[in-house]
């Protein structure tokens, strides 16, 4: 299954090494689970999008973790990749940019002609580039995030009940972000997604360095330590107790000022849910735990 994960830090640039390739659950360890590409997207001083991606697993392509160490931004997305359509390819491989925004997706839906007839009619064919569902389902966002004046929690509202009412779905948990936003979707429940708001002005003291300990991995961050910030991810990352799920059918949304804030703007359900027996074999296989 892919894996999913955002970091907002505020107006402050951090780095995100420690939750990329340190902690007891890594993105670049889970990787090893999903060997089909790893991208990380970020924002300059400018909140120009800068994305790094290869069709490559995390632990074994360089750049990412090149990127992982050097890279400072306010808001991170990375993404692991096990594919369940298109190519292993660069054009396929997460995250994606458009208008500025970037995309990761964790799922699978089907329908995926009807779909390009929307896009069609919609006048945004052209910005979908490759073969997956992810990058459909972000172009429809950013078509619908367009004809709603440029509220982004109104074009994902908009995109995802679409596909829950009109496409079989299995999943469409998924990140945008902008240099001062963040938004994520899990819907319906078949895959999980947890948030972490981690404050270090709540700590009575200094802050302590951000620490994780497993049987295999000691790890520290100075640097996250005594800065705020709000992690989404597809699984907990270490053994903070306050990671918590994300809601079935919750929308998300972190601003500026790391405020969260929850809506639930969805259908109860999908009018056509998927279930694993109803993929081809490697599609199914891309969605197992």
């Amino acid at each position: 299954m892919c894996r999913l994960f955002g970091l907002h830090a505020g107006l402050d640039p951090v780095r995100a090494t420690f939750w990329l390739l340190d902690a007891p659950d890594s993105l670049s360890d889970q990787s090893r689970r999903e060997p089909d590409g790893a991208g990380i997207g970020t924002y300059d001083a400018d909140g120009r999008t800068h994305v790094a991606k290869q069709p490559l697993a995390a632990w074994e392509d360089h750049a990412f973790t090149r990127e992982a160490r050097d890279l400072k931004s306010t808001t991170f997305l990375a993404h692991v990749r096990y594919a369940s359509t298109g190519a292993h390819t660069w054009v396929n491989t997460h995250p994606f940019e458009q208008d500025g925004r970037l995309f990761a997706h964790n799922g699978a839906f089907g329908g995926l002609d009807r779909l390009d007839q929307r896009l069609a009619a919609l006048g945004v064919a052209d910005l979908v580039q490759g073969q997956t569902d992810s990058e459909r389902l972000f172009a429809l966002i950013t078509a619908e995030t367009r004809r709603a004046g440029g509220n982004v929690a109104e074009g994902i509202t908009r995109a995802v009940t679409w596909v829950a009412c009109t496409l079989p779905v299995l999943s469409l948990n998924l990140i945008v972000t902008t240099a001062t936003d963040l938004w994520a979707v899990r819907y319906p429940a078949t895959h999980e997604l947890h948030i972490l708001e981690r404050d270090p002005a709540r700590v009575h003291g200094p802050a302590a360095p951000l620490e994780a300990r497993s049987r295999r991995i000691h790890a520290r961050s100075e640097d996250l330590a005594s800065s705020s910030h709000v992690l989404i991810a597809t699984e907990p990352m270490d053994h903070n107790p306050a990671w918590r799920p994300v809601t079935p059918g919750e929308l998300v949304h972190v601003g500026p000022d790391l405020a969260v804030t929850a809506s639930y703007p969805f259908p109860a359900a999908p009018a056509y849910p998927l279930s694993l027996s109803d993929l081809d074999p490697a599609a199914a296989a891309s969605q197992g735990p």
